[in-house]
């Protein structure tokens, strides 16, 4: 058996959602730390050491199940209360929860309170919850109600009221479950507005840089090219450290909200009466940041490849430059070399002249001794036997340079 059959299988039953009856109250916290903290608060709701790799538990707070669930960047906690005579209206969390997280507080991230209560004994009336223009969905298929106006209490806790109709135990928790997802994986998502609105900023001076650079790139005068390349590379360096910082970010919120509206669908939810749906309520407000979000991702990438394609530009225009002056100085070398072979050529034909005058004394001379030895010659034979060899001499010579030349 493979070393992970076993782990790999079981992760179809990681995070299972509690189960409970109405009437009771839910609370759910979600926390962004680091593992330290995250093992720091998980040792005070836990007496057993914690498996580092474990990453769900149950476990009792003063005879309340809790529930805690480590995630990539946030931890949630989730305990159920459960009373056979609720009192109307909002109950504070258990003071147990509140007294080991409170060291924890700037790190939270999300804090949801759901009243669930039976069909039976909820008589309709929403004025004792203090809801202030408040949305409602039939979830389900007509199994339960959910209410909420999606404004945060003053201890910063969003408040939904939960009615079961039909629904049994294990379709209540994970209804329920579903609607804690929603709200901390929306708040996870909305993390890199922030970052998104900062970075807007920033590229708005990116691209009034890049159009500077553009245009200086565009201009007549090529004789800066190393200046502008300077400062498209800054640039370049600048985008490609904001992509490095916040590519993170971006992917984690599209990967949230695709688990929002996953979850939402899951709900099944039809109108009550004439108030808003939630599905509606949240998407009309939560779409406009993801998008916002990914526009902004989006300008980022495009600036990147326009940078890219401005120093290509440059590079392909100096490049071209380059070769414009190289062709002119191969021009040039040519020149020379024709300058050089006709000054060669008038040279060769001066030392051939040379040559001949100096053969021609040579031979004089020759004449002169032999008629002083007592031969007896006249001009016109001593021309005639000296041709041939005064011939067959510059014949020889320009032998030798037509061959040297061919050497070469």
């Amino acid at each position: 058996m493979h070393p992970q059959r076993k782990t790999l299988h079981n992760e179809l039953h990681a995070r299972p959602s509690l189960y409970f009856d109405a009437p009771a109250n839910v609370y759910h916290l979600a926390f962004l730390t680091h593992e330290v903290p995250c093992n720091t608060l998980l040792s005070s709701f836990c007496h057993d050491p914690i498996d580092p790799d474990t990453v769900q538990g149950i476990t009792q707070l003063d005879g309340h199940a809790l529930k805690w669930e480590r995630h990539a960047e946030f931890l949630t906690l989730t305990v159920v209360v459960t009373s056979s005579n609720p009192e109307p209206g909002w109950s504070p969390p258990p003071k147990a929860l509140m007294d080991r997280v409170a060291p924890y507080l700037q790190h939270m991230i999300n804090a949801v309170q759901i009243v669930v209560r039976a069909d039976t004994s909820f008589n309709g009336d929403l004025s004792s919850f203090g809801f202030k223009d408040p949305c409602g969905s039939c979830i389900g298929g007509g199994d339960a109600v959910v209410w909420s106006d999606f404004r945060l209490s003053e201890d910063g806790t969003n408040r939904f009221l939960f009615v079961n109709k039909r629904l049994n135990a294990y379709r209540q928790g994970r209804m329920i479950r579903r609607l804690l997802e929603i709200e901390t994986y929306r708040m996870m998502a909305s993390l890199s507005l922030t970052t998104a609105k900062t970075l807007s900023t920033q590229l708005n001076t990116f691209d009034r840089t890049l159009v500077n650079l553009s245009e200086r790139n565009a201009g007549a005068e090529t004789g800066d090219a190393k200046a502008l390349l300077a400062d498209i590379a800054n640039l370049s360096a600048q985008v490609v450290s904001s992509t490095a910082k916040t590519r993170h970010r971006f992917s984690a919120t599209q990967a949230y909200a695709q688990l929002v509206f996953e979850r939402l669908s899951e709900l099944r939810e039809s109108h009550v009466g004439d108030c808003q749906r939630l599905g509606i309520f949240i998407e009309r407000r939560f779409k406009p940041t993801v998008r916002y979000c990914a526009v902004t991702e989006q300008r980022l990438d495009q600036l990147a490849k326009s940078v890219a394609n401005l120093g290509d530009l440059l590079q392909a225009r100096v490049q071209v430059e380059m070769e414009e002056q190289n062709a002119e100085i191969l021009k040039s070398l040519s020149n020379r070399a024709d300058t050089q072979i006709k000054i060669q050529r008038a040279v060769e034909g001066l030392s051939i002249i040379a040559i001949t005058y100096y053969l021609l004394n040579l031979l004089k001379l020759l004449y002169s001794g032999a008629h002083t030895l007592g031969l007896e010659m006249s001009p016109k034979e001593a021309m005639l036997a000296m041709s041939p060899l005064a011939i067959s001499i510059l014949m020889l010579i320009l032998i030798r340079i037509k061959r040297a030349k061919s050497e070469h």
